[in-house]
């Protein structure tokens, strides 16, 4: 726990009450449930690129890949260079498609657009992607909430529970007033707070301890293995050792977590609600660039908090809250972490988002009142933004490490959605029995591949279940998509990316032109 002071209670209280008038505000602007979910589709390029990074990274920017640094050195950054791969390849192959072929079925969820796309009528399609985005987002959901609570706790000692509790009441209520117009607001700002942490703190520690060689030098003091790219320094009783060479199980695993970018809902629903595929080739380039930052400035903190703190961190995801409490002045430390909270947040409210709209659009208005008005599914899903976050709230009190939580959601979402969205979006004659056997396979690989993995005796791997996820799911998706089922009526090859196309009414398709599609150019059109 660092010293409470004034500065930093005044620094979160202003923040957070910024953040309920940002929902008040944006509630007169919120009369749709069209509003309330994609915001209408009116983001602008840089909006767009600020809210998909900023619900992207969550506490794991700040706690848990600082943490992983500061415990296992340099190796620990593979994650973060398969987290830009993925994030360049997302914005390059998978927005300007995804933001066409959604608006041309008048879809607002991944579920809705999987069905209309591979023409479901069975809605097994509907049922099976909309009950895998609730359960994980559930889980997704708490690692935030627990990372609010480790901050709370941290930074003001107000317990655990107590800190969980207050920061989680205030997302629920600008999330439920203003929807994703709210969370499109306060994650411009959040993002903007991000990056300057993300760069001010690690400058600050470097300037304190003498610049890059100086850093170096003490790292190499500790154990030469902290800045081995191809190694994994061992952190245990607050001391490091060489531990063991990087092999290519755990290369695979760290790369591994780019691969789940092509299916995480809260991240598509941006691509989604993006103005224009005009606007993407800009968004592309500062999204890239802003996960660049943050990143390496993530990375940063947990190499600097080795040498710059007086002794070693009993828990090493504080070590962005250690360092900001020791080497800065009250009101600067108060700046800082506010941005590990906004990181936190601008997460927890895009998955309560999604798994709100999911609940309702796939689930009460697909199954149970395919005639409710307007006024009722924006009642439902503000009540199923409730819903979840208190279902997220009492599996967050069990605690948990952050980057553990995170990583297991992230690999559910990436294996269940990532091969299906991208051969929906690629492979235009792939069957609905394709996307329905890549869900469930991707999905019980991540679940049982714990139990699985040691089954297999010599072959036993311990590798990231995103990899047996991704390639089990792709495996199954392209033999059943070519083989069972019948393909789809509609050639969606012949589908121009432009916006031209008027929105179809939800569980309508348009026709797409007839003509054939030249090659796609930088801007995401044909």
């Amino acid at each position: 726990m660092i010293a409470l002071t004034v500065p930093v209670m005044i620094t979160f209280g202003v923040f957070l009450i910024a953040m309920v008038m940002v929902g008040v505000v944006t509630h007169e602007e919120t009369t749709t449930f069209d509003d309330f979910t994609v915001g209408s589709r009116k983001l602008t390029a840089p909006v767009a690129a600020l809210s998909a990074g900023a619900a992207d990274m969550s506490g794991w920017l700040f706690l848990g890949l600082p943490g992983a640094v500061y415990a296992a050195g340099i190796g620990a950054t593979w994650i973060a260079a398969g987290l830009i791969v993925g994030t360049y390849l997302n914005w390059r192959l998978v927005a300007p498609r995804l933001r066409v072929y959604t608006e041309r079925v008048g879809a607002v969820t991944l579920p809705s657009y999987l069905e209309e796309r591979f023409e479901d009528r069975s809605r097994v399609i509907r049922l099976l992607s909309a009950t895998v985005t609730v359960v994980f987002f559930t889980v997704y959901v708490a690692s935030g909430l627990v990372a609010c609570g480790l901050l709370a706790d941290e930074i003001f000692g107000a317990g655990f529970e107590l800190g969980l509790t207050v920061f989680a009441v205030v997302i629920v209520i600008y999330t439920i007033l203003g929807g994703f117009r709210a969370l499109s607001v306060s994650h411009s700002i959040q993002g903007t707070l991000m990056i300057l942490t993300a760069v001010a703190l690690p400058a600050i520690t470097l300037w304190q301890l003498g610049g890059f060689e100086a850093l170096q030098s003490d790292l190499d003091a500790v154990t030469p293995a902290l800045l081995d790219p191809g190694a994994e320094a061992s952190f245990a009783e607050k001391k490091w050792t060489a531990g063991e060479p990087l092999g290519a199980v755990a290369l695979i695993s760290l790369l591994a977590w780019g691969l789940g970018y092509f299916g995480q809902p809260h991240i598509l629903t941006r691509f989604m609600s993006i103005r224009s595929t005009r606007d993407i080739p800009l968004a592309r380039r500062l999204g890239v660039s802003w996960v660049i930052v943050v990143l390496a400035g993530a990375s940063l903190i947990g190499l600097t908090g080795i040498v710059a703190l007086d002794k070693p961190l009993s828990n090493p995801e504080t070590v962005i809250i250690t360092l900001s409490a020791h080497l800065t002045s009250p009101w600067v430390a108060g700046v800082l972490l506010v941005a590990v909270l906004a990181a936190i947040k601008s997460t927890v409210d895009s998955q309560l988002l999604v798994s709100a709209t999911s609940l309702t659009e796939d689930l009460y208005r697909a199954f149970l009142n395919r005639r409710a008005s307007d006024t009722t599914l924006l009642l439902i899903g503000r009540l199923s933004v409730l819903a979840v976050a208190l279902i997220a709230y009492v599996i967050a009190l069990s605690g948990g490490g952050v980057l553990d939580i995170v990583a297991y959601a992230w690999a559910g979402f990436g294996s269940a959605f990532g091969p299906v969205i991208l051969l929906s979006l690629f492979w235009p004659r792939m069957t609905a029995a394709g996307a329905k056997a890549g869900m469930v396979t991707g999905a019980l690989t991540v679940l049982l591949w714990k139990q699985i993995d040691p089954l297999l005796g010599p072959l036993e791997s311990g590798i990231y279940e995103m990899v047996p996820g991704v390639v089990a799911a792709t495996a199954a998706a392209l033999v059943f998509g070519k083989f069972v089922g019948r393909r789809p009526t509609l050639d969606w090859s012949n589908v121009a990316l432009t916006d031209a196309a008027p929105q179809a009414a939800p569980g309508t398709q348009n026709v797409p032109p007839p003509s054939p599609a030249p090659p796609m150019d930088d801007s995401g059109r044909w």
